[in-house]
């Protein structure tokens, strides 16, 4: 069976791969729906960073492994922080992206879902909380556009760039530690998640 072919946007920063609307209309409604069963057995919560401040997004996770953050530390595990239940299945249309998109010979072994509403942001920072930093991070955006900020992992100019509902990218190769993070939402953008905002989904390889 062919592969499906995804048109890819060149970006300027090595590394960092973009492929603006991988995703259709009715693609984003049918992952958007697994999504928010998967939160009926796993709800989006707020973590606290170590130093017990709560971030401004809700998250949840799906696979093996979810990243949760609170007083210690941040880490992967197998369990929803507050239910201690394992984590809800990954979505095969996800697992069918990382193929098709990253090539990597591996799985993903965890997603996290992140949910931005009204002012929520998520400042710069480095995914770094994985065992093997050569695997790829695939993110896939739902609903609201966001204003998407990314820089070199050594420091130095950052860019910005919007992200919309059904925006696929990656961080690979040199722009694996890339430092990256969501200043805005661009509110009332895209009607797709219910009561408005963004919901991004970001596959990675924890362990």
């Amino acid at each position: 069976m062919n592969r499906p072919v995804f048109r890819e946007t060149p970006t300027g920063l090595p590394g960092f791969r973009l492929w603006p609307g991988a995703l259709d209309a009715a693609a984003q409604r049918a992952l958007l729906d697994q999504v928010l069963a998967a939160a009926e057995t796993a709800p989006f919560y707020r973590p606290t960073t170590p130093g017990g401040r709560p971030f401004s997004v809700e998250m949840t996770g799906m696979g093996p492994l979810a990243w949760v953050s609170d007083r210690a530390g941040y880490r992967y595990q197998p369990t929803h922080p507050l239910t201690d239940q394992p984590w809800p299945p990954m979505p095969q249309a996800l697992l069918d992206l990382w193929d098709n998109l990253t090539g990597w010979p591996a799985p993903p072994d965890a997603c996290l879902v992140n949910l931005y509403r009204h002012e929520a942001k998520m400042g710069l920072h480095q995914d770094r909380d994985e065992a093997d930093l050569t695997a790829p991070v695939l993110s896939v955006s739902l609903g609201d556009t966001a204003v998407f900020r990314i820089g070199p992992a050594e420091g130095g100019r950052t860019q910005s760039l919007k992200l919309a509902s059904g925006d696929v990218c990656a961080l690979t190769g040199p722009a694996r530690l890339a430092r990256h993070g969501i200043d805005r939402l661009l509110a009332g953008s895209s009607q797709l998640v219910p009561g408005g905002g963004r919901i991004n989904l970001t596959l990675r390889r924890a362990r």
